[in-house]
C-alpha cells in the first residue's frame, strides 16, 4: 500500500513588502495642502498690549472676516521700548479713532458680500487703556455699522 497523503497542505505565506517609493510624493502633497489652507497671521502688532484675563474665553469660528484692532502704548521703532501715548492699530496700521469708519468700509468692500455679512472685529485692548479711548473706537465701530465685536482676553489658567 502506498503511504496515505494529508488532505492538508501547509503553505508558507509571506506579507508582501511594502513599496514606499511614493511615499515623498504624498508627504509633500499633505505639505503643500496644510500650507495653503493655513491662514497665517499677518499683522505685526505695533502697540504693547497686556490683555485682560478671563473665564469664558473661546476660539473665533471664522477667521476671514476678522479684523483685528489694537489698542495699546506705541512702540518705537528704532529702540523697541514702548512710549507714553496710547495708539489704535487697524490690523496692521496705526490709526486714529476717527479714521476707523472709512478703513472698515474699506476692508468691507474688498471681501466678498457673505463675508461682509459676516465682518467681526477683534478688539485687544491693554488692560490699562483709557475707557474713553475704546468708547471712541466703539463709537467709530457703530458709525460703519460693524456692530460684532469680540473682545480678546487670556483664559486664566487653573
Amino acid at each position: 500500500m502506498r503511504p496515505m497523503q494529508s488532505k492538508f497542505h501547509t503553505h508558507r505565506h509571506t506579507v508582501p513588502s511594502l513599496n514606499v517609493a511614493s511615499m515623498p510624493d504624498l508627504i509633500f502633497t499633505v505639505l503643500f495642502f496644510f500650507m495653503i489652507v493655513t491662514h497665517m497671521r499677518s499683522d505685526e502688532v505695533k502697540v504693547k498690549v497686556e490683555v485682560p484675563q478671563g473665564t469664558e474665553v473661546k476660539k473665533l469660528a471664522n477667521k476671514q472676516a476678522l479684523i483685528n484692532i489694537y489698542i495699546g502704548r506705541q512702540v518705537g521703532k528704532e529702540t523697541g521700548s514702548q512710549g507714553d501715548k496710547w495708539a489704535v492699530q487697524l490690523n496692521g496700521d496705526i490709526v486714529a479713532p476717527e479714521d476707523i469708519p472709512a478703513r472698515v468700509e474699506q476692508i468691507r468692500s474688498t471681501m466678498s458680500p457673505e463675508l461682509a455679512e459676516h465682518l467681526t472685529v477683534s478688539l485687544r485692548a491693554d488692560k490699562r487703556t483709557p475707557m474713553g479711548l475704546i468708547n471712541d473706537v466703539k463709537q467709530a465701530l457703530q458709525q460703519s455699522y460693524a456692530l460684532r465685536i469680540n473682545y480678546s482676553g487670556t483664559a486664566i489658567k487653573q
